[in-house]
């Protein structure tokens, strides 16, 4: 598709990537699925890390298309390290390496009224498949997010929760994450439990599948099995629900019609975000070189498609079985406010913003050669009821 001052439109899908086969392959079809949403232009996908094709190789092909002017969308629920990071320092990096292409970075899916019809269809799924009828006021909707060391992103699971909690009508609902920050699963859980609700209804706000989600339900059954009293229900994921690429494809519409909106009033890296406030300018970068494209390299063998846990339980045992999940992605971005940006990259996730119509784009330090930049330290590591303290506490 020729856009209207004569470049060639691409749509790049951008992907974290997992070593489980079952994740990438969900991706896929998501990334399928938006394709055939834009039949008239080139499509296609990659991810940061682990998986393959990676970003570059999506955008190399996109190149070899024709394509002059990229949309690049990250396929991603919140706007954290990933987003915020490690997906525009690579695709910036492309650009500077080709000056014959201009690539326009569009929003996460965010907090979005469709995005919270998906998650309440996957927690009406649950509820129409249990057995007995609890009334809703006599239930506790838990919704369970990924964890960041970002509290915008955090929060923003926060009001996911509040929103299908009043939705609903639910007689109580917390939240908690599955890494990074706090509280984790079992401590979250073990709190619910002791509100007297007859019910509790799991719900992974996540998109795909993996050792995180597997790691919330086996977490579910524990306390489940501490707590025979209470009835625990297990609600899906996202994937690809319709309104999920609903929610994508109007992304990238954004980008098009210049309504491209971020929210950067709470954005731990242009404003003094509380017990954050050392990460104000740090330069936007990538740490994800190490593990970029490794593919069948990276590929978890302990199980096949389905995450069944098993290196959950291989760790515990004592051997060393690194998913790449424990890392806190504290990465910042030095905030140039100027027009002039080649790279139509903005606060945290690359992109422009429409607040007081200024775009503020970001310098860029791109020192590939070594792994050398600092990691932020996550002000709450030792929490009693994060990951830290809680590895303390199992050992």
């Amino acid at each position: 598709m020729t856009g209207a001052t004569g470049e060639k439109l691409g749509l790049m899908i951008c992907g974290h990537g997992s070593r489980n086969r079952g994740a990438v392959g969900e991706f896929a079809q998501l990334a399928e699925r938006l394709k055939a949403r834009f039949p008239d232009w080139p499509v296609e996908y990659g991810y940061l890390e682990f998986a393959n094709p990676v970003i570059k190789d999506g955008l190399d092909r996109l190149r070899a298309q024709g394509c002059t002017r990229i949309l690049a969308v990250p396929g991603m629920l919140f706007a954290a390290g990933h987003a915020k990071n490690d997906i525009p320092s690579v695709l910036n990096t492309y650009q500077a390496q080709n000056p014959g292409v201009t690539i326009t970075y569009g929003r996460e899916l965010a907090v979005d009224t469709r995005m919270i019809r998906a998650a309440g269809d996957r927690i009406r799924e649950a509820l129409e498949a249990a057995e007995g009828d609890v009334p809703l006021h006599e239930t506790l909707l838990m919704v369970i997010g990924r964890g960041a060391s970002d509290p915008d992103a955090n929060s923003n699971v926060a009001k996911i929760t509040r929103m299908l909690w009043e939705g609903f009508g639910f007689g109580w609902a917390e939240t908690g994450y599955s890494g990074v920050t706090f509280p984790l699963v079992q401590p979250a859980l073990e709190h619910a439990a002791k509100l007297g609700y007859r019910r509790i209804i799991v719900f992974p706000y996540f998109l795909f599948s993996g050792v995180l989600v597997s790691r919330i339900y086996n977490h579910t059954d524990e306390v489940a099995a501490r707590h025979p009293e209470i009835e625990f229900l297990k609600a899906g994921y996202l994937n690809d629900h319709p309104q999920v690429i609903d929610t994508m494809a109007d992304r990238v519409q954004e980008i098009l019609q210049g309504a491209n909106l971020m929210n950067c009033q709470m954005c731990k890296y242009r404003e003094q975000v509380l017990g954050f406030e050392e990460d104000i300018g740090r330069p936007q970068e990538s740490h994800h070189h190490h593990v970029e494209g490794l593919g069948a390299d990276a590929e978890c063998k302990l199980c096949d498609v389905t995450c069944t846990g098993a290196c959950e339980e291989q760790a515990a045992a004592g051997h060393h079985h690194d998913h790449g999940h424990g890392h806190g992605h504290g990465h910042g971005h030095s905030h140039d406010h100027h027009r002039d940006h080649h790279h139509d990259h903005g606060h945290g996730e690359g992109h422009s913003h429409g607040d007081d119509h200024h775009g503020h784009s970001h310098g860029h330090s791109h020192g590939h050669d070594h792994h050398d930049h600092h990691h932020p330290v996550y002000p709450h590591a030792d929490h009693p009821h994060g990951p830290k303290s809680m590895r303390k506490s199992d050992g």
